[in-house]
């Protein structure tokens, strides 16, 4: 079994804080995750490897037991097996015997040979775990795509974890990079209790109609040159359904008309929301008939006088 560098697998220095660790995972987590990459074995085995290194360095006992050992951890090793008793017996437990039964992809442990060896004494004889023997599960991370609409109203996925479907729900307000943490759903630990959890990372698809800023909304209205004259009603379709708007005589091109509370509901606030900003762009008719040019040179002569 080589020894395995934890470090240059996640590809950071060993001086990282645990935020740094905790933030690189969770993004090359979400890039060799195999439902980005169905049937890769390469990215598997990439995947497998990121979570075992973060299933010690982001755990501040196991993080300073394999910097203590290093190099050296199969004689170290093999001393501190030599002094294992019985937890009844008073003396050093060893490590928990009870390493992760499966991996995210259903089979048996998806840790290497040297981390079961490292953080597991693989005897089978030890069922009565200490407190210093508990550890925690890796966090899972995945990508959760959804419309702007379904960030309007919420909605759900069903996702599939290990030989398990999840349901994962979205709240009204929901917005793009939101991350949910559902815990527990992650990387089995030496208890329930300390099960990883799984990341949910929300994407909101591009909105053909609406662009989003915080929890406002906009849109490009076109009107033609007699309604930005004279004034008039138009429909305007928002995410609550359509709505008249009144244009006032002499609209300008670019003009903004704010409709307030028609944009996104406030998260996990659905009864407060932002505003709808509704920018006009008169359209100029590019063919006219011979009476309507007739008109408009009528009006240029007596704008000019």
């Amino acid at each position: 079994m080589d020894y395995k560098d934890y470090y240059k697998v996640l590809g950071i220095e060993k001086s990282a804080t645990h935020a740094d660790i905790k933030k690189l995972y969770r993004a090359l987590a979400l890039k060799y995750h195999p439902d980005k990459n169905p049937g890769n074995k390469e990215a598997e085995e990439k995947f497998k490897s990121i979570n075992e290194a973060n299933e010690v360095l982001s755990d501040p006992e196991k993080r300073k037991k394999y910097d203590e050992l290093g190099a050296n951890w199969e004689h170290q090793t093999s001393d501190r097996n030599q002094q294992k008793s019985n937890p009844f017996g008073g003396g050093n437990t060893g490590y928990y015997s009870g390493a992760n039964d499966t991996d995210a992809f259903g089979g048996e442990s998806g840790f290497s040979d040297f981390f079961e060896h490292f953080f597991s004494s693989n005897t089978g004889s030890n069922r009565f775990q200490t407190r210093s023997d508990a550890f925690k599960g890796g966090d899972y991370a995945t990508e959760m795509e959804i419309t702007l609409e379904e960030a309007y109203i919420g909605t759900s996925r069903i996702i599939q974890l290990e030989n398990e479907k999840l349901r994962v729900t979205t709240k009204p307000g929901s917005y793009d990079g939101q991350l949910l943490n559902i815990k527990g759903k992650g990387a089995k630990g030496s208890s329930v209790e300390y099960n990883g959890n799984l990341l949910v990372n929300i994407k909101v698809k591009p909105d053909y109609q609406f662009q989003r800023n915080g929890n406002d909304l906009s849109l490009s209205l076109s009107i033609d040159i007699y309604t930005a004259v004279l004034g008039g009603e138009v429909v305007v379709k928002t995410l609550s359904g359509n709505v008249k708007v009144k244009i006032g005589a002499g609209a300008q091109n670019g003009k903004n008309i704010r409709l307030k509370g028609k944009g996104m509901p406030v998260y996990l606030k659905p009864t407060d929301y932002g505003d709808l900003y509704i920018q006009l762009q008169v359209v100029i008719p590019e063919k006219l008939t011979s009476k309507q040019k007739e008109l408009f040179e009528t009006l240029r002569g007596q704008a000019i006088n």
